[in-house]
C-alpha cells in the first residue's frame, strides 16, 4: 500500500479538488466491496499530508443511492486514515438556516431504503455504539475553522438523510420540520455509520443551498439553484478546511478509535477465514 495518510477530505457536490494541495499524486485503492468514487488524490494541505476523494467522482458521475459507501471509506482505512472531514451541500429546514450558511449537525435521521452500511455480516456480528454519531473532538475544529475563515455557521442540528435523487415533495418537507430535523441531504449518514464501524473519526460540514421545498417565499428546489447557491459556498468551505487541517490535533481525545472493543459479539474462533481477511484493515487489532 501507499503511504501512510492519517486525514482523509470528502468532497461532495461541487466540491471536486482541493486548492492549495501540493506535492500531489493519485492513488487507486482496490478494497473487496469494489471500486471508491474515484482515485484518492493525495498531497500536503498547511503542512499535514491528506487523502481527498470526491464522493460523486471528479464530474459529478454517481448517484446518491448508488455510491459505494463501503469502498470509499474501506479505502480511506487502507490509507491509514483516522480521521474524516466531509463536505456536504444541504437542503434547510428552518428559517434561521439560510442558504450559503454552514452547519455542523451532530445528529441523524434515516431516511434511505436498503442502503449498505456495515463491513459486518458474513460470519461476524457487531453492534456499534451510534447515539452520538459525530466525532466532537472534529466538531469544535471545524467550529474554530468556520470562525477563522468568517464563515456563518450553526453548531449542532439533525440531518435527515433522505433516498433521492429527487428532491422532497411539500407534504415530506413539513413533516421533517415537523419533527424537529434541521437539514436534509442524501449522503452523510453511510459514511458517518461506516467510519465509525472502521473506528475512523467523521464530522461534516454542510452547506445550505436552499429551502427544501417548505418556504412560503421561495420556488421549490431546484437543481439549478441548488448548483448556483452551492458555487458561492465553495469557496468559503475550501477557506474552511484549509483553516481546519493544520488544527487537527495529533492525538485524538475521543472514543473513536476504539468502539469495537467491546462491540464484536462473536466469538472469534467461529469468524469464518476469509471474512478475518476481507476485514483485516479494519478488526486486525481485535483478531489476531
Amino acid at each position: 500500500m501507499a503511504e501512510t495518510v492519517k486525514l482523509g477530505i470528502i468532497g461532495g457536490s461541487g466540491l471536486y479538488g482541493m486548492e492549495g494541495l501540493s506535492k500531489t499524486k493519485e492513488v487507486r485503492v482496490a478494497t473487496p466491496f469494489g471500486k471508491p468514487s474515484d482515485a484518492y488524490l493525495l498531497g500536503t494541505l498547511g503542512g499535514t499530508r491528506v487523502a481527498f476523494l470526491a464522493r460523486h467522482g471528479r464530474g459529478h458521475r454517481i448517484l446518491p443511492s448508488e455510491l459505494n459507501f463501503r469502498a470509499n471509506i474501506y479505502g480511506f482505512k487502507k490509507l491509514g486514515v483516522e480521521r474524516i472531514l466531509s463536505v456536504s451541500a444541504v437542503g434547510s429546514l428552518k428559517e434561521e438556516l439560510a442558504p450559503t450558511e454552514f452547519v455542523l449537525p451532530d445528529q441523524f435521521f434515516d431516511r434511505t431504503r436498503g442502503r449498505r452500511s456495515t463491513f459486518f455480516g458474513e460470519g461476524i456480528v457487531a453492534h456499534v455504539a451510534f447515539a452520538d454519531p459525530i466525532c466532537p473532538q472534529l466538531l469544535g475544529v471545524l467550529k474554530e475553522a468556520c470562525r477563522r475563515a468568517g464563515v456563518t455557521v450553526h453548531r449542532g442540528g439533525t440531518y435527515v438523510c433522505m433516498e433521492g435523487p429527487m428532491f422532497s415533495t411539500k407534504a415530506e418537507s413539513h413533516a421533517y420540520r415537523s419533527l424537529g430535523f434541521d437539514i436534509i441531504g442524501m449522503t452523510n449518514l453511510q459514511e458517518a455509520k461506516l467510519a465509525r464501524e472502521a473506528e475512523i473519526c467523521y464530522a461534516t460540514v454542510a452547506m445550505v443551498t436552499d429551502y427544501d421545498c417548505w418556504h412560503p417565499g421561495h420556488d421549490a428546489v431546484t437543481g439549478h439553484q441548488v448548483m448556483e447557491y452551492l458555487a458561492r459556498n465553495i469557496e468559503n468551505v475550501q477557506k474552511v478546511i484549509r483553516e481546519a487541517v493544520p488544527r487537527v490535533p495529533a492525538a485524538r481525545a475521543c472514543k473513536c478509535g476504539s468502539v469495537l472493543a467491546h462491540s464484536i459479539i462473536t466469538d472469534p474462533k467461529l469468524i469464518p477465514a476469509a471474512t478475518k481477511r476481507k476485514l483485516k484493515p479494519i478488526l486486525g487489532k481485535y483478531l489476531r
